[in-house]
């Protein structure tokens, strides 16, 4: 017999899984895992540091990677620590609130990094496609009213689903299948259907990412010499990259707790820890080994840092 609710019936709390079959190991797999999140700390705060203290980076390309790299951030503090604390100390009990707020932020800020992403899509077409028009179209203070409506259309549109779930019956059991509150897994435990949800904004911010593309390839191919045509894709690369890191595991993710549930728990959990791990991890990385203007200004820091330390 299902129960009511979360908050009804002495149901307060959920149980975390790690690895199954090897939680013997997790202790020690904690410690890579934790330098992963420190380095995606650092790779970030120095980003949004790079971008703001450079005047020629004062521009919508740079101004929505700093966007993306403050989502990155809050993404994976909102989970990486609670998944230490499991690892490390055993922690495995996460109460009922915590958990629906834990998964609201993760898919918040997954809504807002993907309309950032998709209005960086946007950039790149407004740039290749009509280069004399985009000082115009995206002014700064525009950027920032982009950056505003990718918060609030994250916060507004998985705003009721917490309280959806919070009215759904619960079919008996609080272990979730990852090491962490995901909206996927816990509309699983209440008997109701995640991957709608997922796919009406991600999927649909994909679908236009892809679109755009396929204009700017129109336009790219029609340029006359292959340098332009080099130089032109060569400045999507790296979104491309960024793009393709975050909608695989995170589409990934959805298809498979909705179709493939047969999977062996191991399966699911790597996937869920490589959708919250890899795009904050990679992302600094990718911009910065692409972009001579970071590359430039990390090098200008280090070295101003590095005389004051020997005078």
């Amino acid at each position: 017999m299902s129960q009511p609710n979360g908050t009804l019936d002495g149901f307060s709390s959920f149980i975390l899984v790690g690895l199954p079959g090897m939680e013997a190991a997790q202790f020690w797999l904690a410690f890579p895992l934790c330098a992963m999140y420190v380095v995606a700390v650092v790779g970030n705060c120095a980003m949004m540091f790079v971008v703001k203290t450079e005047p020629a980076l004062h521009v919508p390309m740079y101004f929505f990677l700093s966007m993306l790299a403050a989502a990155d951030l809050a993404l994976s503090t909102c989970t990486v620590p609670k998944i230490l604390s499991f690892f490390w100390f055993g922690a495995r009990e996460i109460g009922y609130e915590a958990c629906l707020v834990q998964m609201f932020l993760i898919h918040s800020l997954s809504g807002v990094e993907s309309t950032i992403l998709l209005a960086m899509a946007v950039d790149r077409y407004v740039a290749i496609c009509h280069p004399l028009q985009h000082s115009a179209i995206l002014t700064n203070s525009r950027t920032a009213k982009i950056g505003l409506v990718a918060v609030v259309r994250g916060a507004l549109f998985f705003l009721p689903f917490p309280l959806l779930i919070n009215r759904l019956p619960f079919c008996g059991s609080n272990t979730l299948t990852h090491s962490y509150c995901v909206h996927q897994d816990v509309m699983h435990l209440g008997c109701g259907d995640g991957l709608t949800a997922i796919l009406a904004v991600m999927g649909l911010d994909s679908l236009l990412i892809f679109m755009t593309y396929v204009l700017i390839l129109k336009t790219v191919l029609q340029l006359a010499s292959r340098q332009e045509r080099l130089r032109a894709s060569g400045t999507c690369v790296a979104h491309l990259c960024v793009v393709l890191a975050f909608y695989v595991p995170l589409i990934g993710l959805s298809v498979v707790h909705r179709f493939r549930r047969d999977l062996p728990p191991l399966v699911h959990v790597t996937m869920g820890n490589f959708y919250l791990l890899v795009p904050p991890l990679f992302n600094p990385v990718v911009y910065a080994a692409r972009t001579k203007e970071i590359q430039r200004r990390a090098l200008k820091a280090m070295k101003i840092a590095r005389n004051r330390d020997f005078p």
